[in-house]
């Protein structure tokens, strides 16, 4: 079979997109999880917005006559680039076009002197973990999505607000901190959506989230920092939010709160990596 990889182009997002839902939707029934969205629909919507979207480089595999047959994402708006969703037409699985997918995009990552590539792995799929893993990936975290009615209280001594652009060098630094680098790239795109928000003790800003959601991160001082943020969520839009599962303390909490875990994930790591040094939320990116 002749495949060519080739950028992504606007025309590409409802195949794409229909790609997109049908293979993790196989995936997951396959191991008898739900489907992380449910229809095609709107997945093709996603895909419009991410194709759109300044700072995200893409790219098609696609068969001879023009048929396309996955497509791949690079997420280059900060020093750490993020990667994916990587998808592959079901009926072509497992014929290398994943590894070529990921070759073209790890080669643009190492051109363009990112410091490092991340991704979240679905913790239910073998053959992506073991794809990753060859390519050069580590594993860091066990992580675990969360779903369930939003708690809507407030913290006593946390103030939680949105966050605006005054606030994005305290954020970034708080980030740093956190983590070793910032995402402000991310963390400006949420706050000009309206969807990033931030909690306050004492005066000063202790934490912050670009949404407590599937595909928003956050980052506090502490474990309460997070709490008083993921309380004060009026939901937690697609799937439900992503915790590290080793953080024992935060995940009793959101459990004693009447939220489940819907399904594991791994996340993986290629180039630099700290511990983190305090309370996080990764997103389905990273």
């Amino acid at each position: 079979m002749s495949i060519s990889i080739r950028e992504v182009r606007a025309e590409d997002a409802p195949e794409c997109g229909r790609i997109c839902y049908e293979a993790f939707a196989a995936i997951a029934r396959a191991h008898n999880f739900q489907p992380d969205f449910p229809n095609a629909e709107l997945v093709i919507g996603l895909f419009g917005v991410l194709i759109d979207q300044a700072g995200i480089y893409g790219v098609v595999a696609e068969e001879e006559g023009g048929r396309i047959a996955g497509s791949n994402f690079l997420h280059e708006r900060d020093a750490i680039a993020g990667l994916g969703p990587i998808t592959i037409d079901p009926a072509l699985q497992n014929r290398g076009i994943g590894d070529r997918l990921m070759r073209v995009v790890l080669d643009r990552a190492a051109a363009r002197n990112f410091a490092g590539v991340r991704l979240v792995q679905a913790g239910y799929h073998c053959r992506s973990l073991s794809l990753y893993l060859k390519l050069g990936f580590d594993v860091r975290e066990h992580l675990a999505c969360l779903q369930g009615p939003p708690i809507r209280k407030v913290t006593e001594g946390f103030v939680v607000r949105a966050a605006t652009d005054a606030d994005l060098e305290a954020c970034n630094a708080l980030c740093v901190r956190v983590h070793g680098a910032h995402r402000g790239g991310e963390l400006r795109q949420a706050v000009a959506h309206g969807a990033a928000r931030l909690v306050e003790r004492a005066g000063r800003i202790s934490g912050y989230a670009t949404q407590i959601a599937f595909f928003g991160h956050a980052v506090a001082e502490t474990n309460d920092g997070l709490k008083a943020l993921i309380a004060g969520a009026d939901a937690f839009p697609g799937p439900g939010f992503i915790v590290p599962s080793r953080n024992g303390e935060l995940m009793r909490w959101c459990l004693e709160k009447g939220l489940r875990v819907t399904q594991p994930l791994t996340l993986m790591t290629m180039g630099l990596y700290n511990e983190p040094a305090g309370a996080w939320l990764p997103s389905i990116l990273y």
